[in-house]
């Protein structure tokens, strides 16, 4: 059954923009929900009502803030498995892991409620006599957030969360593929009691945002995407000295020593590369693999690999489910082919398999005999493809690591504590997993990277205060 869905500005519900339909990835003859793509003119009367709203939610009590957080966060967690299986239907996520999304972006908001309450600031003594010193945070003004499809509660929750909790006001950019929980998360702040213009909705395609980084109004924009689309938003907010954080995607390294144990190795590997279809800016896309455990390794990795069931996102039975898009099932396919032609050898996967309904399936692979350079390990591709790095030891693993342009995350599998502590202080990259994938991170700490990774101060937990408020320093004599 198609739902139909609508901005939210100003605390209503309207149309505006041409209408798209957005199918069902598991199963193309399911039509799940028809969009607005919104204009200038919707982000325009978005950022008006968030500028109008601002006085008075930045003048609320930091309780009051925070009591309609932790009614969103509350309300979310209630629904987790109602959303959760929307978001299956609408982004192609497995059920479970759709249900384990909505309940982070529920804790998400119950964890800012609580941060709205916390004194960030200091009192001083001045080097003059009679003279006292206060640091204090402020919040900033309106923030536009763009946000993509891969995760489409848990981003909007963790930029719009801190955003609110600290005073500000936000315009909510969406992607197109992912609408419904968008627009359930509009529904619910608004059944929160979040006053009118505080959180707008808007969707629409690149034009949509870059309306928002360019409008003169916005005094921050926080954009998760592409790297091509994050320097076009970069250049519109610098412009204008806005505000600007970016986090745009990974090209992640997971390093395998001959000391790891097996099972533990595979098992992380499996998990990182291939969990959520491949479609995650942490996933482990590179496997660095020690000399003396390679042919071990890969075998144990391909005869788990041929294991997963792809299917239905909703079936309880698929381990792997549907690319988002045609579009990004055609980017896949063309990378196993360039994979292909630069002489890498396919050792699992690589095709479209047979399933009961049409979807954008694609069999989870593995490429093995590739070298550092070849585009199968310089672009992010953004679906279940993997490929093995073979190298000598710990020298060559950290130097393989670090030969992209991206910096976010990257992981070790080792039992030497030596090992694991010269590559945490080696490796280029914002986050670092030991016996762990590389994808998968916690809600209340510091999330971000390095180099062409990402831009501007961490999203998450305490270091979200950093972007979404201002300092004042005031000097006060008695």
């Amino acid at each position: 059954m198609i739902r139909e869905v609508h901005h939210y500005i100003d605390g209503a519900f309207v149309t505006g923009g041409a209408w798209a339909e957005r199918e069902n990835p598991s199963d193309l003859h399911d039509r799940v929900a028809r969009v607005p793509h919104g204009t200038s003119v919707e982000i325009d009367a978005a950022v008006s009502a968030a500028r109008a709203a601002f006085p008075a939610w930045r003048a609320r009590t930091p309780e009051e803030r925070g009591d309609c957080l932790d009614r969103v966060g509350t309300a979310l967690l209630a629904r987790r498995e109602e959303i959760g299986d929307m978001l299956a239907r609408e982004e192609g996520k497995l059920r479970s892991e759709a249900i384990g999304e909505v309940t982070r972006a529920g804790r998400v908001f119950r964890y800012f409620g609580a941060e709205a309450l916390r004194r960030h600031g200091q009192t001083l003594d001045s080097v003059r006599p009679g003279v006292e010193i206060e640091v204090h945070r402020e919040p900033v003004g309106v923030f536009g957030l763009i946000t993509p499809w891969n995760f489409p509660i848990a981003i909007p929750a963790w930029k719009s969360a801190p955003a609110l909790a600290f005073g500000n006001t936000v315009v909510l950019k969406p992607s197109t593929l992912s609408p419904l929980v968008a627009a359930t998360l509009a529904e619910i702040v608004d059944a929160a009691g979040v006053p009118a213009g505080v959180f707008n909705l808007v969707f629409g395609e690149a034009a949509a945002g870059s309306a928002l980084a360019a409008h003169p109004d916005v005094s921050g924009v926080s954009f998760t995407g592409s790297q091509a689309a994050g320097a076009a938003v970069a250049l519109a907010t610098l412009a204008r000295q806005a505000r600007v954080q970016l986090e745009m995607g990974g090209k992640n390294p997971l390093v395998i020593m001959a000391d790891a144990d097996l099972e533990r190795a595979v098992e992380v590997a499996l998990d990182g590369a291939y969990y959520s279809c491949g479609q995650r800016c942490t996933a482990s896309s590179r496997l660095i693999v020690e000399d003396a455990i390679h042919d071990t390794f890969v075998a144990a990795l391909t005869q788990r690999v041929a294991q997963l069931a792809v299917g239905d996102a909703r079936d309880p039975g698929a381990q792997i489910g549907p690319q988002v898009s045609q579009a990004q099932l055609e980017r896949s396919i063309a990378a196993v082919e360039a994979g292909r032609a630069a002489g890498a050898r396919l050792v699992a996967g690589g095709r479209r398999p047979r399933t009961a309904r049409p979807g954008h399936y694609l069999e989870p692979t593995l490429f093995t005999e590739t070298t550092p350079g070849m585009p199968l390990n310089q672009q992010e591709i953004f679906g279940p493809v993997a490929s093995v790095i073979r190298v000598a030891g710990l020298d060559e693993a950290i130097e393989v690591a670090n030969a992209t342009p991206f910096g976010l995350s990257a992981g070790i599998v080792s039992q030497s504590l030596a090992a694991v502590r010269r590559f945490r202080r080696e490796v280029r990259v914002g986050m670092v997993m030991v016996n762990l994938p590389t994808a998968g991170v916690d809600y209340h700490v510091p999330f971000g990277g390095t180099r062409g990774s990402s831009y501007g101060p961490r999203e998450q937990g305490g270091a979200a205060v950093e972007f979404y408020t201002q300092m004042k320093t005031t000097y006060v004599r008695a």
